[in-house]
């Protein structure tokens, strides 16, 4: 179970062995996240997305501020425990700078970064995010976002789909509540013949979504983990089981109750675990209980990696996590602008590899694997 400690309403997970396989599965759904605080500057305000932001918003009955100025301040505590927790408790509607309007590639996971908010409701103790954005990781979306998308036109390819990825820096489900984003990117990418929306999330408020005109432009993706994994390290987000009927119910046809939409399952972060095999073998066979039927469906592996960078900030944030650091054990992989980051050893990737292409391949023998990483 969540535990809560200094972080008040912030779910703190407890370290624990993981040895055996749990007896029995969570199902809990996510719960809504409402922040404490919630800041509209005064540009997101002239943007008539900010105003139907604004009004979704007060019909949650969360109380606003509007700033006086554009900047975010205020959100620094006493160290940086007290400013995570500050942080996460806030909700900031903004105008994406001009910076955002130049769209950075984005492989394997898409073609483009299309980002329609910053920053995330969870509390995954391997937390991407940490370390790769400036400041306090406070969730700021944008009201400006019908802007951000017709941008994205010039980045379409003649002669080929292509693809935007709107979750490289957000969980969208986690706030979709609080300011109807993802619809507004769903409908504007059904109309585009040239253009794949791509989406993922760790929640499973899907029931919005559902009679959207995606018009088969969206893949909508829920990442998995093994059970151990999940309820030790992903912090206010939906059970595996959740998020599992969350994706039936995207991908099931209309004409069945479903979404119709071309899905997706990011497998991540892959970790060596004690018994990791049959934890993730576990997890496998239950996705082929649940996603029983013909449908669109694709997977990406992504094993467990980190920067020195990150790893300072994650165990400022979770002094007490049961993840493992130990940069021994890992190779170290440098970019071409000379970052560093821990990854498994060859030997453990190419064991890792060979054991998910097979059991996935057995299983969805007619489900494209998109890479492994």
């Amino acid at each position: 179970m969540l535990q809560t400690s200094l972080f008040e309403e912030l779910p703190v997970l407890t370290p624990s062995p993981a040895v055996a396989p749990a007896p029995q599965p969570l199902t809990h759904s996510a719960r809504m996240w409402l922040p404490k605080r919630v800041l509209f500057t005064p540009d997101a305000l002239t943007e008539e997305f900010g105003q139907q932001m604004y009004e979704r918003i007060t019909a949650q009955g969360l109380p606003v501020e509007v700033l006086k100025s554009n900047r975010i301040t205020g959100l620094r505590g006493a160290d940086e425990r007290e400013t995570y927790r500050n942080a996460k408790n806030t909700l900031a509607l903004v105008k994406a700078p001009p910076s955002n309007f130049r769209l950075q590639p984005t492989p394997p996971s898409a073609d483009w970064q299309m980002n329609l908010a910053e920053g995330c409701p969870a509390h995954c103790q391997y937390c991407y995010l940490a370390g790769s954005l400036q400041g306090p990781p406070v969730v700021r979306a944008y009201a400006n976002l019908p802007e951000l998308l017709r941008n994205t036109a010039q980045y379409e390819q003649p002669g080929r789909v292509t693809s935007f990825e709107v979750s490289c820096y957000t969980d969208v489900l986690g706030i979709e509540h609080l300011t109807g984003s993802l619809e507004e990117c769903i409908r504007y990418y059904g109309t585009r013949e040239g253009a794949q929306l791509r989406f993922v999330s760790k929640y499973n408020q899907v029931d919005s979504l559902l009679d959207l005109p995606h018009n088969g432009r969206t893949r909508a993706r829920l990442s998995l983990n093994a059970e151990q994994i999940a309820r030790r390290m992903e912090g206010g987000t939906a059970s595996v089981e959740a998020r599992l009927q969350a994706l039936r119910k995207l991908a099931l046809p209309r004409e069945l109750g479903g979404g119709g939409y071309p899905v997706g399952i990011i497998l991540a972060p892959i970790m060596q675990i004690p018994n990791w095999r049959e934890h993730y073998l576990a997890l496998l066979d239950r996705i082929a209980e649940v996603m029983d039927f013909p449908c669109d469906l694709t997977v990406e592996f992504i094993t467990h990696r980190f920067t020195p960078g990150s790893k300072d900030v994650l165990m400022e944030w979770y002094p007490n996590t049961s993840l493992d650091f130990d940069e021994a054990k890992r190779a170290v992989k440098r970019n071409k602008f000379g970052g560093t980051k821990f990854v498994y050893q060859p030997e453990d990737m190419r064991s890792m590899k060979q054991f998910f292409y097979e059991e996935w391949q057995r299983r969805f023998p007619n489900a494209p694997i998109q890479y492994w990483t």
